[in-house]
């Protein structure tokens, strides 16, 4: 087809599929959204068709898309300088290091500034290690932290498994099962969950392993929820053993789950957080490894061996702390919890329409909607690691969702709902409605 006979929608996306890859997908018959713009909980593409944006883009642009107050902030910052390296110091970074020990628990208090979700959690794995001279690292299966090789190696994700060769050494990863599918009550999850962790630290030798490391709430995987108290026996266990625990909040941080951070809700203060997406709401690239102050001193005499060329970018330090500035003046984390709420109450009565919902798990504004093929069975939709077999109806689900102008993450038998914390409840009603019409189709496959 030439471009002649092309929309400009057909020939953007065109010219994608021609000249870059896309993370996650086979490259043969993508069909993208061309978007032209967005402004708050909307994409718009250039056929001029709205969609509403029920995960945030990648669970990211909490403050929702085009806030003109990052923009101007970035722009000033660049009017006044738009790098340095980072053995220099410019106002924004203590500024920024400044505000985030504010809204960090306990003695957070020392940023080490990074570019993404997953450099956060490298440097966490490597300054776990120096501080502590251990060398093994426990993880989560059905976990996600990144996909460099290291993080990639502590998810416990099936988007691994194709370069399995290259996974990093080192790693322990254990079983967290979750109250949906646990056949023997609350009391006896939690007592297995807890009793599992002292064995495998046992098997592995304590004096062996440096960290253990958490997504704060669980996101991808499909908002696993972890049994009441896990978090709090987990600290009291790294504490008698000098483990360290490192919390991811790459997507349940910053206002996400009605909290500042996830692991909020469960009454603890780790010993470093692992910050990005909703620190800068996607506006620019940024990251954040918050380190308190007694793994810090350690390395008041020693050198500190961790260094990336954009650490503290001035401009990215800008976005973000005008982006929590705008949480804070704007009260979205206070909105977040109250949404979060309205949209529980809401999937309650949906669920007397659609016998397939099966359950749904959520925290503030992280949730999904688990399909099911039988309610009493618990049989999924599709699988964990479904493959093209087995997503046939879920992939009817999605095109449904997207043909009725939504954008959000469906994931095997997962829907999930992480609008922007500025979300109305109106524009709620709006994106459960398509929700709603699209879960139609997997009604029809009940068993």
């Amino acid at each position: 087809m030439s471009t002649e006979t092309l929309s400009k929608a057909q020939e953007i996306v065109q010219e994608n599929l021609d000249y870059t890859l896309f993370s996650w997908s086979k490259q043969k018959g993508l069909n993208p959204i061309a978007v032209e713009r967005a402004e708050g909980v909307y994409l718009y593409d250039y056929d001029g068709k709205r969609y509403i944006d029920f995960s945030s883009g990648l669970m990211n642009v909490n403050i929702g898309h085009s806030n003109q107050r990052v923009t101007e902030a970035v722009v000033k910052q660049m009017q006044e300088v738009a790098y340095v390296t980072p053995s220099c110091v410019t106002k924004v970074r203590g500024e920024l290091g400044k505000k985030l020990a504010e809204i960090c628990p306990g003695d957070l208090n020392k940023a080490f500034f990074t570019l993404c979700g997953a450099t956060s959690i490298e440097n966490a794995i490597k300054l776990a290690r120096l501080s502590t001279g251990r060398h093994k690292i426990l993880t989560r299966y059905q976990s996600y932290h990144g996909s460099s090789n290291g993080a990639m190696t502590a998810s416990g994700d099936p988007r691994k498994l194709p370069v399995d060769s290259q996974q990093a050494p080192n790693f322990v990863h254990f079983d967290l099962p979750y109250l949906y599918r646990w056949e023997y009550g609350e009391e006896a999850l939690l007592k297995e969950c807890v009793a599992q962790m002292e064995r495998i630290i046992a098997y592995e030798s304590p004096n062996n392993i440096a960290a253990i490391i958490l997504e704060g709430e669980s996101g991808s995987s499909g908002c696993l929820q972890y049994p009441k108290g896990y978090l709090k026996a987990l600290k009291e266990i790294c504490n008698k053993h000098g483990i360290l625990l490192i919390m991811d909040e790459v997507m349940s941080g910053f206002g996400r789950t009605g909290k500042w951070f996830g692991f909020e809700h469960h009454g603890i203060v780790p010993d470093m957080i692992a910050m990005a997406k909703g620190l800068t709401c996607g506006y620019l690239p940024f990251g954040c490894l918050m380190v308190s102050d007694k793994i810090a001193a350690k390395f008041d005499d020693t050198m500190l061996a961790l260094g990336l060329t954009y650490s503290a970018h001035p401009v990215c330090c800008a976005a973000a702390l005008e982006t929590i500035k705008i949480y804070e003046d704007d009260h979205l984390i206070e909105n977040a919890a109250a949404m979060g709420k309205y949209i529980e109450s809401r999937v309650e009565e949906m669920k007397k329409i659609h016998p397939s919902i099966g359950n749904f798990r959520n925290t503030g504004l992280l949730g999904c909607i688990e399909l099911v093929k039988n309610r009493d069975t618990k049989e999924p939709m599709a699988p964990f690691n479904a493959g093209p077999a087995d997503m046939v109806v879920m992939n009817k689900v999605a095109a449904k969702i997207k043909e009725l102008g939504m954008y959000t993450f469906v994931r095997w038998g997962y829907i999930f709902i992480a609008p922007p914390l500025t979300v109305t409840k109106e524009e709620i009603e709006e994106g459960l409605a398509i929700i709603s019409e699209a879960i139609k189709i997997a009604d029809e496959s009940i068993a």
